[in-house]
């Protein structure tokens, strides 16, 4: 059960995450000026990075959450993966993907030069981390007494 609601929580999260970051960074490039080195709308910027500082923040507890399915960051890690390597595969077929899904406008362009760049390579590979650690995919889990061996030095 809990990896079946780790996986839903995963595609949930996946266009949060997405999209969050796409906006955050049009919001932000739309309110600093790089030519004359000054940020020009306070309010969008603070709001911009508040919202990247979410994304991360949500990024941070699915990789370090202990009590998470590993499916929780494996749904997204593999769906950011997968359009950066279509990306490289076809940079054409994926770039038009952003024009044919809801919302269009400056969003389009945040999804596109994320994934150009190569962010969304990052999230996905840091994202993909907690699948690896075989503790997480166990359902018999005292962390607990893990820890207290572990700080204690005794063998189980």
């Amino acid at each position: 059960m809990r990896h079946a609601f780790g996986f839903f929580l995963g595609v949930l999260l996946t266009p949060g995450l997405v999209y969050g970051a796409a906006w955050g960074y049009v919001q932000a490039g739309q309110s600093f000026d790089g030519t004359g080195q000054e940020i020009t709308d306070r309010t969008r910027i603070y709001g911009a990075f508040a919202l990247l500082a979410a994304v991360g923040l949500v990024m941070g507890v699915i990789i370090v959450a202990r009590w998470a399915s590993p499916l929780v960051s494996l749904v997204p890690a593999l769906a950011l993966l997968g359009f950066s390597t279509w990306f490289l595969v076809d940079p054409d077929g994926v770039l038009d993907l952003p024009g044919k899904v809801p919302p269009a406008g400056d969003m389009d362009f945040g999804l596109r030069m994320l994934l150009g760049s190569g962010v969304y390579a990052m999230m996905g590979l840091a994202l993909l981390m907690p699948a690896w650690a075989p503790r997480r995919w166990s359902s018999d889990r005292d962390d607990a007494a893990a820890d207290l061996d572990f700080y204690s030095g005794a063998q189980r």
